[in-house]
């Protein structure tokens, strides 16, 4: 069995490391290496953490020790798919409930999923775990599903979908492909979601026209923002809105791999332009917007993780839009893929390259 190394940080003298900012060098410790693949992770109330592994595990770290969770969905773990986001919902003191997001098999291919739980009192199972929602069978490969979960101020579930590959899909709204879905929590459909009773249009679809939205997340207001990735150039950052249309794959500010041009260029009628973009494109997974008190100078910034050149994006947010402003790098930034913000203002970061969980501190 794999070996997980829990590194207990103030009790192991020098593992904390410095990380150089605009702001000044923040303290950046490991809380658990050895992780295979992680994806996600979140703090519950009594400090320990839940970390997702793509494989299917759920790992808990608590007390200077790793164990794993009992009762996880089973999932498809072809290409990028497997046991994917996991949030806490907002009562989750009271409720011990959670969110998982997961590519589920279906039949000759898979969908995005996303499942509810309750976390049992010792930590160690989860318990009634049901699906909520289920993407329309859309794709058979192992690309873009997404996936995040983000439990909005409204108390719906929003979870971002890749268009799996398959670029037309993303505008196909009898498809779940390429969109951002709205849920209760029990899974039923909003009434006031925008395409509710209209033809040819799955009711859940909140958003369409998303490449691949592998970061979501809350502003102080309660706005929805996303990360997603573009083709060869044009990674967007995007304001979500009820009923809009992001445009993939009719404008994008990116090109195809093999250099041709995307659809009809970079803006068309009806169809939302980013709030920022990145060219080249830096793989971004992970979106978090700062609201604490450590990093007062930070409050109201976005973090996005880049995949691809192992930073950490902070941008500034004005209006419906967004400005890079710097790039927080090290060796410990190698494949961001999640940044969460945890209740002491701190910032919790998962580093695939290192297969370790960070925190950030003053």
């Amino acid at each position: 069995m794999r070996t997980l190394l829990i590194c207990a940080a103030m009790i192991i003298p020098g593992i904390a490391l410095a990380l150089d900012t605009e702001q000044g060098a923040v303290t950046t410790s490991p809380v658990a290496t050895g992780l295979d693949q992680p994806w996600a992770v979140a703090q519950l109330p009594d400090g320990s953490l839940l970390v997702t592994e793509k494989a299917g595990d759920i790992v808990r770290i608590a007390d200077g020790a790793a164990t794993r969770v009992r009762g996880a969905p089973r999932v498809a773990t072809a290409g990028q798919g497997g046991l994917l986001d996991i949030t806490l919902a907002r009562d989750f003191a009271t409720t011990r409930t959670l969110f998982l997001t997961y590519s589920k098999p279906q039949g000759g291919g898979a969908g995005t999923a996303l499942a509810a739980a309750e976390l049992s009192a010792d930590g160690s199972r989860l318990e009634n775990l049901r699906d909520l929602f289920e993407s329309a069978p859309g794709g058979s490969g192992g690309r873009h599903f997404g996936s995040r979960v983000v439990e909005g101020t409204d108390g719906k579930l929003y979870v971002t979908i890749g268009d799996r590959g398959d670029r037309p899909s993303a505008q196909d709204r009898t498809l779940h492909n390429g969109s951002i879905v709205r849920v209760n929590r029990d899974g039923t459909v909003p009434a006031d979601n925008p395409f509710v009773g209209q033809a040819d249009v799955l009711p859940e679809i909140w958003s369409y026209g998303h490449r691949n939205p592998q970061g979501a997340g809350l502003d102080a207001r309660g706005t929805l923002w996303t990360a997603e990735h573009g083709a060869r150039g044009g990674d967007e950052v995007n304001r979500v809105q009820k009923g809009a249309n992001f445009g993939w794959p009719v404008i994008s500010y990116g090109v195809h791999y093999s250099g041709a041009r995307i659809g009809e260029g970079v803006a068309a009628e009806g169809m939302e332009q980013p709030a920022f973009y990145w060219d080249p494109s830096m793989a971004p997974s992970g979106l978090m917007v700062y609201q604490g008190d450590m990093f007062p100078e930070w409050k109201g910034d976005m973090f996005v993780g880049s995949l691809k050149f192992s930073y950490i994006s902070r941008l500034e947010l004005s209006g419906t839009n967004a400005r890079e402003v710097e790039q927080i790098e090290g060796d410990e930034t190698a494949r961001v893929r999640d940044i969460v913000e945890a209740p002491d203002g701190s910032i919790l970061f998962i580093s695939v390259g290192n297969g370790t969980v960070y925190r950030m501190t003053r």
